[in-house]
């Protein structure tokens, strides 16, 4: 979605032309989860003024009861009018940032600590961080209850097209609707897996294109729902076939261009290319636990499946957690395959930057590429070819996170204690469960 530098009176003038009745004020929390603050359009004014507060103390990862209010600053660049309406009018939702009373950025908000992040991008001589997402999820049918099952939509596979593929009407519905709004889709296809599909827009600036993953997801359930389906970016909702993943495309840019494009290089890769991937192959296992959040993560990290189990770049083949896109000139990219689309975007992009940044700051140089299928090679071959693998489970995900100080520093004071705090409760959580499956392995045999 392209960025709009709209003024106060832009925003009143569309506002009312428009009949736009509700405003939608949306930021993130700890987790990536949507947070809305819906108000009559009556508040337009002290919203603009930066005057609308909320309580902090109710979101997580935020603050605690006795320093809870907070205030929404509107981003005016944000500013777009859904387009379904009620019978009282539209809905226009802003992305906001959140302050604190005196009047500074709350560290405790994602979106401030990307912004944060991107300033030490600027720092080291860059204008831009560019993101392309590749965001997979879901269709499920729901019962009469409105409740989401376990039922898949259809039984097709990758770029089938109708019959097969009965999610096709929504997924299309989907782009459309994303179209309307602004976006720029590139692709729009069935995935692997039954019930699986991908919808690829325009890389953006990453502060963009975090705004663009949340709204993005906003969409698809919204759109699914009107199909009588439930739209799920879990990462491994069903066992036996291929997880979601979100990979990021991304590069880095100077007013002269892409600075990862290098003609006369090594696979035309600049050394600053090549610093930034010997960064996030450096940090790779310790970002893991920010780009893969939860314990159903861990479900889609393993092979088999597709998904990167294994630390190590190549520029030709996709078993690898960095695979290095054919496209040069201003399309030079990295993509890292690991990351899905449970990860907050703001945190998943700082992180992946911060290690780059880190890989540049210590002229890292990555190990040699991998241009064999890795999944075939034993444990031999791969500790040969220095190949390490990813963390297996949130727990040890958590544990290569704490230890690294980068990582510390891509999400701040704030924002690291809880995560770790919350994270390590919900592996707790999930380790006191008795699965289905210890009772049919177990119950008999002892």
């Amino acid at each position: 979605m392209p960025k709009h530098d709209y003024s106060k009176d832009d925003i009143r003038q569309m506002a009312e032309d428009e009949n736009v009745q509700f405003l939608r004020l949306m930021f993130t929390d700890l987790f990536g989860t949507i947070k809305n603050v819906e108000v009559p359009i009556s508040q337009l004014e002290k919203l603009l003024d930066n005057k609308l507060m909320f309580d902090g103390s109710s979101i997580d990862g935020f603050v605690r009861i006795e320093e809870s209010d907070m205030y929404i600053y509107p981003d005016l660049t944000t500013w777009m009018i859904f387009p379904w309406s009620s019978e009282r009018g539209k809905i226009a939702r802003v992305i906001c940032e959140v302050y604190t009373p005196d009047g500074k950025p709350f560290a405790g908000d994602p979106r401030n600590n990307l912004i944060r992040v991107l300033s030490d991008m600027r720092e080291a001589g860059f204008t831009d961080f560019n993101i392309g997402p590749e965001p997979e999820f879901f269709l499920f049918k729901m019962d009469e209850d409105g409740k989401p099952t376990t039922t898949l939509n259809d039984s097709g596979s990758y770029f089938d097209m109708a019959p097969m593929d009965l999610g096709e009407n929504c997924r299309r519905e989907i782009v459309l609707t994303l179209e309307e709004m602004g976006f720029d889709v590139e692709a729009a296809h069935h995935e692997v897996a039954p019930g699986q599909h991908e919808i690829d827009f325009k890389y953006a600036d990453a502060l963009t294109a975090a705004d663009n993953i949340q709204t993005f997801k906003l969409v698809v359930k919204t759109v699914a729902r009107k199909f009588g389906l439930y739209a799920t970016f879990m990462p491994k909702p069903l066992a036996g076939i291929n997880g979601s993943g979100m990979h990021l495309n991304m590069s880095l840019f100077t007013k002269d261009g892409n600075a990862f494009f290098d003609e006369k290089g090594d696979l035309q890769l600049s050394e600053t290319a090549y610093h930034f991937l010997g960064g996030l192959l450096e940090h790779a296992r310790s970002f893991t636990a920010i780009c893969n959040p939860t314990v159903n993560s861990y479900k889609r990290l393993v092979p088999g499946y597709e998904a990167p189990v294994y630390v190590a770049w190549s520029g030709s083949n996709r078993s690898p957690l960095i695979r290095v896109p054919n496209s040069r000139g201003l399309s030079t990219r990295l993509e890292v395959r690991s990351v899905d689309p449970s990860a907050n975007p703001y945190l998943a992009i700082a992180a992946v930057l911060e290690a780059g940044l880190d890989g540049l700051k210590k002229k890292l140089v990555p190990e040699e590429s991998v241009d064999r299928n890795i999944y075939r090679m034993d444990a031999e071959e791969r500790t040969e070819n220095h190949i390490t693998n990813l963390p297996d489970t949130l727990h040890n995900a958590l544990k290569d996170l704490s230890a690294d100080e980068v990582m510390k520093k891509a999400m701040g004071p704030h924002l690291f204690p809880s995560f770790i705090e919350a994270k390590n409760l919900e592996y707790d959580a999930y380790r006191t469960q008795v699965s289905k499956w210890e009772r049919d392995q177990y119950l008999e045999m002892y």
